[in-house]
């Protein structure tokens, strides 16, 4: 039997009975325990850093670190050449897609204001922006990107779609230049590389309209925070964020008080569809694993 660790009762309880695998539950947190020594497969805990990621290097038998999350950023420098590491590709679709959606929406119609007057019971009557007849750039345009797309198609908005490497339908990163002018929306889903780090700098914020709105429901580094600051302090754009660089934000960083920013804790994927589906996505995996199966969401190289 084929020894999978996996970090809480949950996991092993959504997973089930696979045949040929045996899963342990114990916290990576804590000491490792005796039958570490044998663990094949190794499922990190969400959004992990710390001991739980440092343990990977301390697992002999180790063949494959299967993710719960989309990202591998954190996760890629300790994984040893010879351990497989795999993300939950598609787990997180429909939660990440329904945040963006609802992100815009808030955004452009101003609900923060409307639920701060409430608390207030003050009558704040304003007239705003729509999402209607709005240009969409989809920034990282994968899996996730179909979704929000998808999710899009009453909203009556025009979707233009930009991913690493050109496609039919698909424009390239090195067209961002000419498209960002024209965008009312520029949504960020690309996953943390040395490409992206910092891709929306001082330059990439210029070149975006008047009023635009930035969605980044990618990782926080991928935007350079104090450019972004500087835009949102002159109120010549607005944004969205779940995720931000520091993350956590601290609690005296002045991104709070920004104006024009629609803050949340890095929630898009905490939801209980995501939940259900990482399961799942994990349980199919092991499945293929044992059988000897090619795996899916498979990292290689910037992923």
């Amino acid at each position: 039997m084929s020894l999978v660790w996996v970090p809480w009762e949950q996991v092993r309880e959504g997973i089930g009975e696979i045949p040929g695998l045996t899963i342990q539950v114990s916290d990576p947190a804590a000491e490792p325990p005796p039958w570490a020594a044998d663990v094949m497969v190794y499922v990190p805990p969400f959004l992990a850093s710390g001991r739980p990621v440092d343990v990977i290097r301390e697992l002999p038998q180790l063949e494959l670190v299967q993710l719960l999350t989309a990202g591998a950023d954190t996760i890629i420098p300790h994984v040893p050449e010879r351990v497989a590491l795999c993300t939950a590709r598609g787990a997180h679709d429909a939660g990440t897609a329904e945040w963006t959606v609802a992100a815009m929406l808030a955004s452009q119609r101003e609900l923060p204001r409307f639920v701060r007057a409430q608390d207030e019971r003050r009558w704040d009557f304003a007239f705003t922006r729509s999402l209607a007849d709005k240009r969409v750039l989809i920034v990282g345009y994968g899996s996730i990107g179909g979704a929000i797309e998808r999710r899009l198609a009453g909203f009556e908005v025009e979707v233009v779609r930009v991913a690493r490497s050109a496609r039919d339908g698909v424009h390239g990163l090195e067209e961002l230049p000419r498209l960002l002018p024209s965008a009312d929306v520029v949504v960020l889903i690309v996953p943390l590389t040395p490409q992206t780090r910092g891709m929306v700098d001082k330059d990439f914020l210029a070149s975006m309209k008047d009023g635009a709105l930035l969605v980044n429901a990618a990782r926080g580094p991928v935007v350079d925070t104090d450019a972004l600051l500087a835009e949102l302090a002159n109120e010549r754009i607005r944004a969205a964020l779940d995720v931000t660089d520091p993350e956590p934000l601290p609690a005296e960083h002045p991104l709070w008080a920004a104006p024009g920013l629609l803050l949340t804790p890095h929630v898009a994927g905490s939801n209980e569809a995501s939940v259900a589906r990482v399961f799942g996505v994990v349980r199919r995996q092991l499945e293929r694993w044992a059988a000897g199966e090619p795996l899916e969401g498979l990292v290689q190289g910037e992923y």
